[in-house]
């Protein structure tokens, strides 16, 4: 993979030539095809903005003095490369169930202590580790977009109101197969981990990639205050204001909207709102976002991108078929009520390729495929959960979601993928597995 496999950007560039071909040989003219590249070239620029302060929130709290404090006396319980791997990887998994944000920066800062303490840890290998989470159980978890949007009478258009209805939260992420799925696959990850681990022998170490190890470093309070604008940045008095007024619209929030109210905009709010708290000054603060900014550069440049993908996708001119619903005709006339849970989660797999944003495949996805679940008499928390478990396959293979951490790593997609790919290789049978097995047991 470190010899074949193109940078991140140069992977976009490629999907985005593939789908472009698919479109002419549906039979789209070059122009139309052309126009709805550029319609959706812009479309996700607040989804970028809300990935871009994950990014920078996220990095700001996990850096905070307490939770980095944390962070180091966790990476000091493995002794040897393989633990220092699976421990990684453990953390990355069980974090991601609560939100993948945090999961991404925490594991990712975690990879870096770990790496630096235990002699003749591949850095590669503890690196793609911490982006597990990502690959494996993230949405089944918290922060699944389908299970909450599912969940949420006001964001569920109509359309798909009168095919499903309400689902709640106590038949997607609160059932029993959903937990024994989570274990099964945090169970295989962590043994394929151990044993993709190279030997101290065969190891490429931080030192050997020519990465420096560089402690996050906190601003100290001068002696001596001089003027009104130093003490106004050295001060807690604006943070602790500043915290008890989000503090307050969270709770508020949370309290009539519950869970559900739960989206990226909120995530971030209690990031920076807890980050700054822990930081206790504006001037901690502000240093750990600029630590945080350089990991941010191949999300604003490469989003974009795959937001034209989408358009692509998703747009057709009148009298043609767009490629999601070409998929859809097909998908929905190839399957039967024992084939359906199978195919559709080998179908959610490839379609995430394309278009690597859970939420807005769902929306995308969810018509058809919760109206062919209804006529196969599958029962339709299990439907999402498919899409849920199978939504995180292409992340192993996709160099989307590795974006965020490439940036803190100072490194290249390619250096992760051959070990991402592994794990890619050993989810699958058990993915599909799950999702046929499971679905009978209703």
């Amino acid at each position: 993979m470190e010899k074949y496999f193109p940078d991140a950007f140069i992977f976009a560039l490629l999907a985005t030539a593939f789908v472009f071909i698919l479109a002419v040989a549906l039979g789209q003219p070059v122009a139309a095809i052309c126009n709805h590249w550029g319609k959706g070239f812009w479309s996700l620029l607040t989804f970028t903005l809300q990935m871009a302060m994950i990014i920078v929130t996220g990095f700001v709290l996990a850096a905070s003095p307490p939770v980095y404090w944390v962070i180091r006396k966790l990476a000091t319980w493995p002794r040897t490369p393989r633990q220092a791997v699976c421990w990684v990887a453990l953390f990355s998994l069980m974090t991601s169930l609560l939100n993948w944000g945090f999961s991404l920066i925490f594991s990712g800062l975690l990879a870096k202590e770990v790496a630096q303490r235990v002699k003749g840890t591949d850095f590669r290998a503890v690196a793609a580790s911490s982006f597990l989470g990502l690959g494996g159980v993230w949405a089944q978890g918290l922060s699944s977009s389908a299970a909450l949007l599912m969940a949420t009478p006001g964001a569920l258009p109509a359309p798909l109101v009168k095919i499903t209805g309400v689902i709640p939260l106590t038949q997607t992420l609160f059932i029993w197969q959903n937990y024994l799925s989570i274990a099964v696959l945090i169970l295989i990850t962590l043994i394929v981990a151990y044993f993709y681990t190279p030997m101290p022998a065969q190891a490429r170490t931080m030192e050997n990639l020519g990465i420096a190890y560089e402690p996050l470093q906190f601003g100290k309070t001068p002696a001596d205050l001089r003027t009104p604008g130093e003490w106004l940045e050295h001060s807690p008095l604006l943070t602790l204001l500043f915290f008890a007024l989000s503090t307050t619209y969270l709770m508020m929030t949370l309290r009539s909207g519950g869970l559900s109210a739960l989206d990226l905009n909120m995530v971030n709010l209690i990031f920076l709102s807890w980050g700054m708290l822990l930081h206790w000054t504006p001037a901690s603060f502000l240093k750990a976002v600029a630590k945080a900014t350089p990991a941010t550069a191949g999300v604003l440049l490469q989003f974009p991108f795959y937001a034209g993908i989408f358009g692509i996708m998703v747009y057709a001119p009148e009298g043609y078929s767009s490629i999601s619903e070409s998929l859809a005709r097909l998908f929905v006339k190839g399957t039967t009520p024992q084939s359906f849970p199978l195919l559709v989660s080998i179908y959610s797999a490839v379609l995430g390729l394309l278009i690597p944003s859970g939420g807005a495949k769902w929306m995308i996805e969810a018509p058809y495929v919760m109206e062919a679940a209804k006529l196969h008499g599958v029962h339709l928390g299990w439907t999402v959960n498919i899409y849920n478990i199978a939504e995180a396959l292409p992340n192993l293979i996709n160099p989307f979601w590795m974006l965020p951490i490439l940036g803190l790593f100072n490194m290249r997609a390619r250096d992760l993928m051959g070990y991402s790919l592994i794990m890619f290789l050993f989810h699958l049978p058990v993915v599909l597995f799950l999702c046929s097995a499971l679905a009978k047991t209703f």
